[in-house]
């Protein structure tokens, strides 16, 4: 069987039971908006684009592999693990 083809019959069996039944759609539309605020309205307000706003455009794979690389260093020195 293929991927396609099951995702096919799950989404065509979630369609077909939950668009008939009243409660399900309402639920459906719940678990959406669920979804559209942990991941839209909470990443906007509390999870800002820290790397943006440290290093000029262009450089970001330089900051990350550079503050790895420090904390690499730092853990060892002091016997972290």
């Amino acid at each position: 069987m293929k991927k396609t083809e099951l995702f096919h019959r799950v989404s065509d069996f979630y369609y077909r039971r939950l668009g008939n039944m009243g409660l399900g759609r309402t639920l459906c539309v719940v678990v959406v908006l669920k979804l559209f605020i942990i991941f839209a309205v909470l990443k906007l307000f509390f999870f800002p684009d820290f790397i943006r706003s440290k290093v000029p455009r262009g450089n970001k794979a330089d900051y990350v592999s550079s503050q790895v690389i420090g904390r690499a260093v730092d853990g060892k020195q002091t016997g972290d693990s």
